[in-house]
């Protein structure tokens, strides 16, 4: 008999090792292993609990205690007198209790088990790897004793399995959660979501909505203040996803560095999902304390809904997408919801940036120069470089035509890159033939802050064709300072302002806080945005911000040039009001090197006075 006993405990533990190797889940081992047992140790109740991270046990398998049993014990604290599992648990080694109706640990609990003619149980603790008391696996006796020989050296078998199973277990969660959880965050990851959208697309009536939230300017935070502020940042935005109060937010995940998804589930309509995106924007607003310095989550939003957005997984997605860029791109800060028309300007600015990525390939970007003139005496004091593009077919297209292109940073890097090489190269000719060019302004977009070495890349052609500092003008817009490079933006131009670099700040008018930006940033120049011009002799305010602005550059010591003049009359009016330096197409078009060479030729001015840097522009004699 006990040969056969011990064959029997033998094939016991095979058969649990292998469906422990095959993968099997605890609570599956831990049925079959109480099944086995019992089968083997005649008159034997088995039980296994699990101790869950509150210290409560919960009922795992028990296949022979009845089921208001097992819902009895869930949720009981563990302790120095909680019955046998209970205090087993506590106390990390087995416990005998061979009569259940006197032993005091089970005061208290003993009316659960008496009914059932149970009377004497012992439990022993299970382990996981750490150490952690992770489970208990129980012998209850329809009898007041202790346990057998035979059944020590079962239970000793089965703790052993038990731990096995329980660590492999582990295992598996681990791996799984490695691969469908974000470890910085904790959120489920792109693949979790993308399983999660597919599933939800393939219900039988979805009515479900989808937000894409990007945090904004994280490079720069990182670059700036460090990834250890950027990991904060991200974890503060998706801890507010994950507690977010609208109702109809199921779940949130992060798909990318800086991106998240958020899953609105009932959500039928785009008015619906704007007021979540804007419940979403609300709980980002309130500050929040990283070392020492109070940050607020910036973040950018694009929604779909299922149904009018899209029916399966992959063009959801895909529409969000377009809506996320097309916020980014037009308005950061902002939610967009999608529409049809977006796919079509997304797709048309993909391939615009193709092409001119294709044209740098293929040498056909150029650059162009239209002059900035004296009002009184229409003679050429500077120059802008504006880039220019041409086509296979052999036509010329202005900037405008590829702007979408400099949403790109790389092609837009390639971009300057390109042009401040040219500009250098031109330059240095027109000083090599003694023509009387006292500036030459260059603009520069968002992607030529980012890269972090700015005075490098623009200064090195320049350096190196021997043309000096100080008659380069670099030309920034408000946009640049507001995409979240502010700091950096102003560092730079600070430090090439050092050099002798005159700096402008270009369109003036049409950003946000434009007076505030002249107190604030480095500038030696304004330029005055097309805009105002264009209405000064038609539109009373527009002629009177043109004048104020006059008067507010001249207290601060700026220069101004007036762009886009077009007529005599607009140049009149400007020369009237104070304004000295202006361009636009009533004194010439932009052209190439050669044309303008011969411009400055011909109406360069030849009295020149030598550069004042805190001035800008040299003073009109």
């Amino acid at each position: 008999m006990r040969t056969d006993g011990h064959f029997a405990l033998q094939q016991l533990q095979t058969e649990i090792l292998e469906a422990i190797a095959l993968g099997s889940q605890f609570h599956v081992i831990a049925n079959l292993l109480c099944a086995r047992v019992e089968s083997l140790a005649p008159g034997v109740i088995c039980s296994i609990l699990l101790i869950d991270e509150n210290r409560q046990l919960r009922s795992l398998a028990a296949p022979s205690l009845p089921a208001h049993y097992c819902e009895a014990l869930n949720g009981l604290d563990i302790g120095p007198s909680a019955g046998s599992c209970g205090t087993a648990a506590f106390r990390g080694e087995p416990v005998v209790v061979t009569d259940i109706a006197t032993d005091p640990l089970w005061f208290g609990y003993a009316q659960l088990a008496l009914p059932l003619g149970l009377r004497a149980c012992w439990s022993s603790p299970i382990c996981d790897s750490s150490g952690r008391v992770a489970a208990t696996f129980a012998f209850y006796y329809p009898v007041q004793r202790g346990p057998s020989a035979f059944e020590r050296q079962i239970v000793d078998a089965c703790v052993h399995l038990c731990t096995i199973s329980i660590a492999h277990t582990q295992m598996q969660q681990h791996n799984h959660h490695l691969a469908y959880f974000d470890q910085l965050t904790n959120l489920p990851n792109r693949r979790c979501f993308d399983e999660a959208i597919t599933a939800l697309a393939l219900e039988t009536s979805p009515s479900f909505a989808l937000i894409l939230v990007d945090i904004d300017h994280l490079k720069a935070i990182n670059d700036s203040m460090g990834h250890m502020v950027g990991d904060r940042l991200i974890r503060e935005v998706a801890q507010r996803l994950r507690d977010s109060d609208a109702a109809a937010v199921s779940a949130a995940y992060r798909l990318s560095g800086d991106e998240f998804a958020v899953v609105c589930d009932p959500c039928r309509n785009h008015a619906e999902l704007a007021r979540i995106a804007h419940a979403i924007r609300r709980r980002m607003s309130p500050p929040f304390e990283c070392n020492g310095n109070m940050m607020v989550p910036q973040v950018t939003l694009g929604g779909v809904v299922y149904g009018p957005d899209g029916s399966d997984a992959e063009t959801l997605r895909q529409n969000a997408d377009f809506a996320l860029y097309h916020a980014k791109e037009t308005d950061r800060g902002s939610y967009v919801a999608f529409d049809a028309e977006l796919r079509t300007t997304i797709m048309q600015r993909v391939e615009t940036i193709r092409e001119v990525d294709q044209a740098l390939s293929e040498d056909r970007i150029l650059t162009y120069y239209q002059p900035v003139v004296r009002l009184d005496t229409a003679e050429i004091v500077g120059l802008e470089a504006l880039a220019r593009m041409v086509t296979p077919d052999g036509r010329i297209v202005a900037a405008g035509a590829f702007s979408a292109a400099f949403s790109d940073n790389k092609v837009a890097s390639r971009i300057s890159e390109r042009m401040f090489a040219q500009i250098a190269r031109d330059l240095a000719a027109w000083i090599a033939r003694g023509l009387p060019i006292q500036h030459v302004g260059i603009n520069l977009a968002p992607a030529d802050f980012e890269s972090g070495d700015l005075e490098a890349r623009f200064l090195a052609p320049f350096e190196a064709a021997g043309v000096p500092y100080h008659q380069l003008v670099v030309e920034v817009t408000e946009n640049v300072f507001l995409d979240g490079l502010g700091e950096d933006v102003a560092e730079s131009l600070t430090r090439l302002r050092n050099l002798g670099v005159l700096v402008s700040l270009d369109d003036f008018g049409t950003g946000f806080a434009s007076l505030t930006h002249l107190l604030k940033l480095p500038v030696d120049i304004i330029k005055i945005d097309r805009s105002f011009v264009d209405q000064m002799l038609t539109d009373a305010p527009s002629s009177a911000i043109i004048e104020g602005l006059m008067g507010i550059a001249d207290k601060l010591g700026m220069r101004v040039v007036a762009e886009g003049i077009e007529n005599a009359g607009q140049a009149e009016r400007l020369n009237e009001l104070g304004y000295v330096l202006g361009q636009g197409y009533h004194f010439a078009r932009p052209a190439d090197f050669n044309s303008t060479t011969d411009l400055l030729q011909l109406f360069a001015q030849r009295k020149a006075q030598p550069p004042v840097v805190a001035k800008g522009w040299a003073e009109a004699s």
